[in-house]
């Protein structure tokens, strides 16, 4: 994928993303029957917080963390968690789950008078934290998955961790610049 420009994205009828690196995480479940996805929640993840580039986030979504890698993977590394796409600093594009399948990345949420967003949603994190800018290619890529998505499922909404579990969750935070997904209108 070229991190220049947009790319041009799919998602295929199993729920895959055909230019996205795949590594199946364990952690998904079956949607409940006859749920479409109608929500996207933006994430941002970094492992260690504020360090990018390591295979951390992978190891995270495999069930792989090493406690003794980092001291903040001690508390980390037992959870069971996952999302559907990661978006690299660099634009790199890996998918984990399939769209047709429900992620655990919202964890206690509620969106639109709805209980338990990961029923309905599609979870994208961007590789970044709350206090430092993302990258453009990271833009490009989520305008692009985002659009895809749209395409693929009846997504009505796109929404921060931080709408959808809010006072327990702050991303993808206040260095997000929304205006930067064409179409995305930001919740009242």
């Amino acid at each position: 994928m070229n991190p220049d420009r947009a790319p041009e994205l799919h998602i295929d009828a199993d729920g895959w993303c055909t230019a996205a690196r795949r590594i199946e995480s364990p952690n998904s479940d079956p949607r409940p029957e006859g749920e479409p996805v109608s929500l996207v929640v933006m994430h941002c993840i970094s492992l260690p917080p504020g360090e990018f580039g390591g295979p951390y986030i992978e190891e995270l979504f495999l069930n792989r963390l090493d406690p003794a890698a980092h001291p903040y993977f001690v508390d980390v590394a037992p959870l069971r968690v996952s999302a559907h796409f990661v978006v690299r600093r660099n634009g790199e594009l890996l998918q984990f789950v399939p769209t047709t399948r429900r992620a655990w990345h919202a964890g206690r949420s509620s969106w639109g008078g709805r209980e338990g967003c990961n029923d309905f949603s599609v979870g994208i994190e961007l590789e970044g934290c709350n206090v430092l800018p993302f990258e453009d290619a990271q833009y490009r890529c989520a305008a692009a998955l985002i659009d895809a998505l749209r395409k693929r499922h009846p997504v009505a909404d796109v929404v921060g961790h931080s709408d959808i579990a809010p006072g327990r969750k702050v991303d993808p935070g206040a260095c997000f610049d929304w205006k930067r997904l064409p179409g995305v209108t930001r919740p009242d």
